[in-house]
């Protein structure tokens, strides 16, 4: 699990759900109470945030150079099913992408990657290389060529076993 900052505006909604699952130890945060009130949802709404979370970390992994980890629902499938519509500020004629719908996680989600679309920040949304983690990660390196949510954890044990290897 990485130590680094939060990705910036919408995209640490993304991010918080993508890494509600430690694939390393198992512990899924959507099995908790307070992990479901995190993203405002109900036990029934569960089954549909896990299949969502897949589908980001898939996209995730794809902006990272990394093969999927599993077949999923292609992430452009899900959200179909979340409009989003033009809200214009009256007051200094800004406008934005929103959800058509407040409240639903899929929504917020929409919303949160059309804006980071806009800011050109999407693709710098990744997960981690190594298998046992996916965790996702805001690369903030010069190149955007990170690999690893942590250097100090996954790219060392990386490295370590290259070296292994040779």
């Amino acid at each position: 699990m990485s130590e680094r900052s939060p990705a910036p505006g919408g995209l640490e909604l993304v991010q918080s759900l993508v890494n509600t699952l430690d694939i390393e130890s198992g512990a899924d945060a959507l099995d908790t109470a307070d992990g479901r009130a995190r993203f405002g949802l109900a036990e029934e709404d569960v089954p549909g945030a896990r299949e969502l979370r897949e589908s980001l970390r898939v996209a995730l992994l794809a902006h990272a150079g990394h093969p999927p980890h599993r077949t999923v629902t292609p992430l452009g499938e899900l959200l179909t099913a979340s409009p989003l519509v033009v809200a214009v500020d009256s007051a200094d004629g800004s406008a934005t992408l929103a959800p058509a719908q407040e409240g639903p996680l899929l929504s917020r989600v929409a919303a949160a990657l059309a804006q980071a679309l806009v800011e050109d920040t999407w693709t710098r949304l990744k997960a981690c290389e190594a298998v046992d983690c996916h965790w996702a990660y805001y690369d903030r390196s010069p190149a955007g060529r990170g690999r690893w949510c942590s250097m100090q954890v996954c790219g060392a044990r990386a490295k370590m076993r290259r070296y292994r290897a040779k």
